[in-house]
């Protein structure tokens, strides 16, 4: 066999080698869920397409229900899975971040005052809001898991309720998350409002002692 044969032998061996190498690496990234990264991010590595958010009753059941509690074994944990860092894929919309807080709370207020909700998305937004899930100040004013009325309106007139109330709307009328995901992220950024309630909250569902978390934050914002 001549030298040209064997070369262009080689190149077609190495050619056949790396496709093989390539469809392989696709297969792989589909189980490993590589294909499907952006929804790992929005649902924090758990399944929401099954929760049925009108069986829930309290904040501490929506907790349960869309975050993986079953794999906390230690405060920082809890703290980690509940307290959210950087900016969320609708961040740059809105202007905010989960590492500013604050600056969180006044954006997503004016947000709530500014976007007004109507037809189906309004009843949409309202049964949603109505449901003890947790879109509320409970931690500040004593509402419960409930801070709107029969209308959507806020029960209460701190600004941390009409926030979360804002990011719902928002949330709802700018993009495709479920009923699940919206209150995930409302839950989020109650964790960033009241650190310590939630992750007291958090931990104690994952069945560990709380007394450890008592130097965090209690309320970020007035009430």
């Amino acid at each position: 066999m001549k030298k040209n044969d064997q070369f262009n032998i080689m190149v077609v061996l190495g050619v056949v080698l790396f496709a093989l190498l390539a469809y392989n690496q696709v297969q792989l990234m589909k189980f490993t869920g590589g294909a499907t990264g952006v929804m790992a991010v929005r649902d924090g590595g758990k399944d929401l397409s099954n929760v049925d958010l009108s069986a829930i009753k309290s904040t501490g059941h929506s907790i349960a229900a869309l975050f993986p509690v079953e794999s906390i074994s230690t405060p920082q944990e809890a703290l980690d899975m509940i307290i959210p860092t950087g900016t969320p894929d609708y961040g740059e919309a809105l202007g905010i971040s989960y590492d500013d807080p604050l600056e969180g709370l006044n954006k997503l207020v004016q947000v709530y005052r500014q976007v007004q909700l109507t037809g189906a998305i309004k009843e949409r937004y309202v049964g949603l809001v109505t449901m003890p899930v947790g879109i509320s100040c409970e931690y500040c004013c004593g509402l419960g898991a409930i801070g709107a009325d029969a209308n959507g309106n806020s029960l209460c007139g701190c600004q941390h309720n009409p926030a979360l109330l804002g990011l719902t709307k928002w949330l709802m009328q700018n993009t495709d998350y479920t009923d699940a995901e919206i209150t995930r992220e409302a839950l989020k950024w109650k964790a960033l409002f009241f650190p310590k309630d939630m992750v007291e909250l958090t931990y104690s569902i994952a069945g560990g002692d709380t007394s450890a978390l008592d130097k965090l934050p209690g309320m970020v914002g007035g009430c």
